[in-house]
């Protein structure tokens, strides 16, 4: 059986595939894969492998051999889902695989943003502190997270791993109900809680119920120190009104660690304000990326294979 793997590079240099040659008779590996590469990388595997390669309907018509696609991340928007259906080509996911990652990630956001670090860090370039007629700077007011009340948007395990980190700070941790689905969902409204919390952290799916979820009238109802953090996809944030309410005043500090078109080759405003004296961080999509999440990625990748092998 043959398998091709068409863009290892988003999985590192670092990472073992011995669990996937170990299920295949052989296994193609390229760096990176060009639309136009696909068919004839693909051609006479049984299996392909892909991250966020795009396997549309035309390509998986042309390809009389694949029976299963194996993606190497959760989102599977990158695959043609009713045109897999429809040739009978097996398409399966991993999910979980970087919980600890991603929630260490957030946690050191907020850990950043509440110490006001972007902040200082740059008044230490400034020379501000050489300068101080006291032993420290104090002009920003840090935020202790102790006592403190964060709501997490997304239940999930991820959101689950954040709340147990918060709480071991001390903070008092409340789930906002499904957004879409509040009238099914006990748990309290988000936009109840927004002029109480004093940390916002997204960790749900982008969909049409939480595109643009956090917009100019959610970001108006919350306490100008409040700070806001997206873990989970661009585009659940409108990432231009919450820079704007950075710079008026109106939000104590915003972390994201992902953008709506990435990699952000057009350039984008948040990555232009960061050089701007802001309680803003912005971090390249990579929460996920500890050498044992991307490891874990081949582990589950291989559970997969194996399952629809029905190996023992």
């Amino acid at each position: 059986m043959k398998a091709v793997l068409l863009d290892a590079a988003s999985l590192g240099d670092d990472i073992d595939l011995s669990p996937l040659r170990a299920l295949v008779d052989d296994l193609e590996v390229h760096a990176l894969t060009a639309p136009e590469e696909r068919r004839e990388r693909l051609a006479g595997a049984q299996v392909a492998l892909v991250n966020k390669v795009v396997i549309d309907a035309e390509l998986i018509d042309a390809l009389p051999d694949l029976a299963l696609i194996c993606v190497l991340a959760t989102g599977t928007n990158n695959i043609d889902m009713k045109a897999a259906e429809r040739r009978g080509i097996a398409v399966r996911n991993v999910t979980a695989y970087g919980t600890a990652s991603v929630a260490q990630h957030t946690l050191m956001l907020m850990l950043a943003l509440a110490a006001r670090l972007p902040h200082y860090q740059s008044a230490l370039r400034d020379g501000a502190w050489q300068r101080s007629e006291i032993f420290c700077l104090l002009d920003q007011p840090t935020l202790q997270l102790a006592d403190k009340h964060l709501v997490i948007v997304g239940s999930g395990e991820l959101g689950s791993a954040v709340a147990r980190l918060g709480e071991a700070f001390g903070m008092r941790v409340t789930f906002a109900a499904r957004p879409g689905n509040e009238a099914n969902d006990t748990r309290p409204a988000l936009a109840t809680l927004l002029g109480e919390l004093d940390v916002l952290s997204l960790h749900c799916p982008l969909t049409e119920a939480t595109r643009g979820l956090i917009d100019t009238q959610a970001l108006a109802a919350m306490k100008p120190e409040a700070l806001l953090i997206n873990c989970a996809r661009g585009g659940i944030i409108d990432e231009h009104a919450a820079l704007d309410a950075l710079r008026q005043g109106q939000l104590g500090g915003l972390a994201v660690d992902s953008l709506p078109s990435e990699p952000p080759r057009d350039g984008h405003a948040l990555l232009e304000a960061l050089h701007e004296p802001l309680n803003l961080i912005v971090t390249p999509h990579n929460a996920w990326i500890s050498p044992e999440a991307r490891q874990r990625v081949v582990t589950l990748t291989a559970d997969n294979l194996r399952a629809w092998r029905r190996c023992p």
